[in-house]
């Protein structure tokens, strides 16, 4: 028999994007406010590491600071992102009409990705 322990991750001291961010801001002075299901974190971070961080797949900028992880996205309802199943309870963030668009079209094509891993397993 074999026992795995699985280590339990601070998501405070060790961030992953794509599994726990849903969202971040970039601020002032290099410092970035990540924003998770059940916490918001600052960091400050050099200009490499946002440069690097502004450019993951998963994330989209919905305005000039801030970023949103396409992957957590649970529902788009006028010009509103949803993280979360119930609207009320969910954490939230408006979009203009514009992006709300391109962000549909993104959330629509990684549901059809997913689907498509799924069926081919």
């Amino acid at each position: 028999m074999m026992i795995v322990a699985l280590k339990e991750r601070n998501v405070y001291e060790e961030i992953d994007l794509e599994a726990d961010v849903l969202y971040f801001k970039i601020g002032s002075q290099g410092l970035v406010s990540f924003h998770g299901r059940n916490y918001n974190r600052k960091k400050k971070l050099s200009a490499a590491e946002i440069g690097q961080l502004t450019e993951k797949n998963n994330f989209f900028q919905i305005s000039t600071n801030c970023f949103i992880n396409i992957s957590k996205i649970k529902s788009i309802a006028s010009n509103t992102i949803y993280f979360g199943t119930a609207q009320s309870d969910a954490k939230q963030l408006p979009v203009n009409r514009r992006k709300r668009f391109v962000i549909e079209q993104l959330f629509t094509q990684r549901l059809k990705n997913s689907e498509g891993r799924t069926s081919n397993t």
